[in-house]
């Protein structure tokens, strides 16, 4: 049954980006909530579609903020499927951008063990990379190998050009398309076709930084409408970003279960696999050897 959707030349599938909560965290609210986005569903849905392991992005929201170890605890149950991205410090949080972040990560992964860690920033860059806080941080992830997941809008690309390559031992991972949104997303007016175009330099112009690297996610967040798979200007924003980086630097993330408030995981596999701008290698790569590359170069001597 694993190999159900499998195709034959993906090699190790990988899954950069997906979530685990013991309580559904959105609105609105569903009849079952204490089962919709457990680890157990992930596993299943990994099972299914021959996903061998997943880099679970922590989100301590709502009513889930023992999410860290809550997802420790699965992988300690299955250390070979699963990878553990702490929540550290995001715009939901009380210390978010407070002083003491890198204390609080030395915490987190002297606790956890951690492969990375996310950190969630709100649309408007307030300079917080380049700030004294962000510099403790990323040193520290630097000696401990911890992989950066950031979910930030491309307004902050400039200065996370800046602190990457002072630390080029971190390899971060932007989230879902490095958070551009197609000119339709953005209200498909020459005003919003001119921003998406911005918006995509910006980005782009961090593929001279070798240490940042792309999540191949959230085609639906990139859209218009996040139901309407393939999500067909999101896949050429996605060959844009691709001509610029280079299969080497992009992992596929399926944003799991967040993503089934618009899609299913079966889909958000699909729409990798079948862009036919993409050989078998290069699909290979996107699929989980770039990731699988990232996650062995932590354990490196």
């Amino acid at each position: 049954m694993s190999q159900a959707f499998r195709g034959a030349d993906d090699g190790p599938i990988l899954d950069s980006h997906c979530h685990a909560w013991r309580r559904w965290p959105y609105a609105p609210l569903v009849p079952d909530e204490d089962s919709r986005g457990t680890i157990e569903q992930l596993l299943y849905e990994m099972d299914v579609h021959g996903v061998r392991e997943a880099f679970v992005v922590c989100a301590r929201i709502d009513n889930n903020p023992d999410d860290v170890s809550y997802v420790a605890f699965a992988r300690d149950r299955y250390p070979s499927k699963l990878h553990v991205v702490a929540d550290l410090d995001c715009s939901w949080d009380e210390n978010h951008h407070r002083p003491g972040s890198a204390d609080r990560l030395r915490a987190l992964d002297e606790a956890h063990r951690l492969a990375g860690f996310t950190h969630y920033v709100h649309s408007e860059n307030d300079g917080w990379l380049l700030s004294d806080e962000a510099e403790a941080v990323f040193a520290l992830a630097e000696q401990r190998r911890l992989i950066i997941s950031l979910a930030a809008s491309p307004a902050w690309q400039e200065d996370l050009r800046t602190i990457a390559r002072r630390h080029p031992g971190v390899s971060i991972l932007c989230h879902h398309l490095a958070g551009v949104r197609t000119a339709s997303a953005l209200g498909d007016t020459p005003g919003a076709s001119a921003r998406f175009e911005h918006d995509l330099a910006e980005v782009v112009a961090s593929a001279a930084v070798p240490n940042i690297f792309i999540k191949v996610s959230g085609f639906h967040y990139a859209s218009a409408e996040g139901w309407d798979h393939p999500w067909t200007e999101a896949v050429e924003l996605f060959r844009r970003l691709f001509d610029a980086f280079g299969a080497d630097r992009m992992c596929w993330g399926s944003d799991f279960p967040a993503s089934t408030r618009y899609t299913n995981f079966r889909q958000c596999l699909e729409v990798v696999r079948r862009c036919a701008f993409l050989d078998a290698e290069e699909r290979a790569a996107i699929l989980g050897g770039t990731l699988g590359r990232l996650l062995a170069g932590r354990s490196a001597p």
